[in-house]
């Protein structure tokens, strides 16, 4: 489902789960493997990849709570040209479904900036702690979950394929964890 309408990019960007997921849990900081649900018995959201999606094996995720402020910003004409988030994202609960091995995240602060290109892409900077999946269509080729604690910074075009250009800092191999 893409946007025809201008005044209306971030509907381009949201229609594809990871960029969703990115949204939710962005902020994510390590508390460990195996550790209990953080906020709650139950999780607001949970968000199930199939094998090959988000890694090799069937990934499950639990998305509690987040607290977190957002900015547009506009042109003289009022089309949204940038997106700041800022605060702190979800608990975190990522299960591999077949052996049951878990890795929880506790939230944690991080900021986003989104621009809007006027080609239609948009380039995000994500500062502090983030998730990041990427699937096989992206650039590099997932099926790839990364906890980042620095900065990432990637494109997505119009067919909601990310491009990684930058990684900085510390990195967490999400799906690595989880298959032992």
């Amino acid at each position: 489902m893409h946007s025809t309408n201008p005044n209306r990019p971030l509907s381009r960007v949201f229609n594809r789960i990871s960029v969703i997921l990115i949204l939710i849990v962005a902020f994510a900081g390590v508390l460990g493997p195996s550790s209990p649900s953080l906020a709650s018995d139950q999780p607001d959201l949970v968000v199930d990849f199939p094998a090959g999606a988000a890694c090799n094996f069937e990934l499950s995720v639990d998305i509690t709570g987040s607290s977190r402020v957002v900015r547009e910003f506009v042109d003289k004409t009022g089309n949204v040209v940038r997106m700041l988030f800022a605060g702190t994202g979800s608990a975190l609960v990522f299960t591999n479904v077949s052996t049951g091995a878990n890795l929880s995240l506790k939230s944690n602060g991080a900021v986003r900036h989104v621009t809007f290109n006027a080609d239609g892409s948009s380039t995000e900077t994500d500062t502090g702690h983030n998730v990041l999946i990427l699937f096989s269509t992206d650039k590099p080729a997932g099926p790839s979950t990364t906890l980042i604690i620095g900065s990432v910074v990637f494109t997505v075009d119009t067919f909601q394929v990310f491009t990684v250009l930058q990684i900085s800092g510390r990195t967490t191999d999400i799906c690595a964890a989880l298959s032992h």
